[in-house]
């Protein structure tokens, strides 16, 4: 199958990147309004985009009527500032849950019952749950495409890493972390590691096998292919 990207719809197009650039990161990015009401929302168009200084980068499209400014993005762009929390599987239920277009009023934290903690030099908050935490400051922030969405880049300014997970010479522990990815409308947890090569017969174990599914649906139960799902890719419409 060969598609020609400008016969694709916006819609079609999103589709199509969300299950083949997989499995992205999250940024679970909390912010602070300027009236001082915490936001907590997760990105999946998220990375990292230079080492000095060290800074991340989110790409952020409106909300579902493609037209209003998600509340993250709004709050980055007033305050200058924002935090990017790494999303592991004792909090994806709230992680999910935090991707609901809540009004501007609401503190997500509160909505979704997770703990906040102070930060060193932002004002947002972050979470208290997440093993690693960035403090970021708005470096750049600049729109891209036809339909409204903005990408900013933040200068990470100071690293929270949980004490059991840090190791001597600046190195994390990985194997520990149990990281939660996005794959298309649904999540992976990072949960086997390796280097290459491996051997043959483990190869043709795995050869055309498909993903083990943590939530007891049958295994070619794809939430894309629901009518609930949204569009925007944020959470199931009820």
């Amino acid at each position: 199958m060969i598609i020609d990207a400008d016969d694709l719809d916006p819609i079609q197009t999103y589709k199509l990147f969300i299950a083949t650039v997989v499995p992205r990161a999250i940024g679970w990015i909390s912010t602070l309004s300027v009236d001082g009401v915490a936001n907590l929302a997760p990105f999946s168009f998220f990375t990292v985009v230079g080492r000095k200084p060290p800074m991340i980068s989110i790409s952020m499209q409106p909300r579902s009527d493609g037209v209003t400014l998600k509340d993250s993005y709004v709050n980055i762009r007033d305050t200058g500032e924002f935090v990017a929390n790494l999303v592991t599987l004792p909090v994806a239920s709230e992680m999910h849950r935090s991707a609901q277009e809540f009004p501007s009023e609401v503190d997500e934290f509160e909505a979704v019952g997770l703990e906040k903690a102070a930060c060193s030099v932002v004002r947002a908050p972050r979470v208290a749950l997440a093993p690693v935490a960035m403090e970021c400051v708005l470096d750049r922030d600049f729109s891209v495409g036809d339909l409204g969405d903005h990408v900013v880049w933040g200068r990470v300014v100071r690293f929270h890493i949980r004490d059991d997970v840090y190791l001597e010479g600046g190195r994390v522990d990985t194997a520990v972390l149990a990281p939660v990815g996005r794959l298309a409308a649904e999540y992976t947890l990072v949960d086997n590691v390796f280097t290459t090569p491996l051997d043959a017969e483990l190869l043709a174990h795995h050869d055309g096998r498909r993903m083990q599914r943590l939530d007891g649906k049958p295994v070619d139960w794809s939430a894309v292919a629901q009518a609930g799902w949204s569009a925007s890719g944020s959470v199931m419409k009820e």
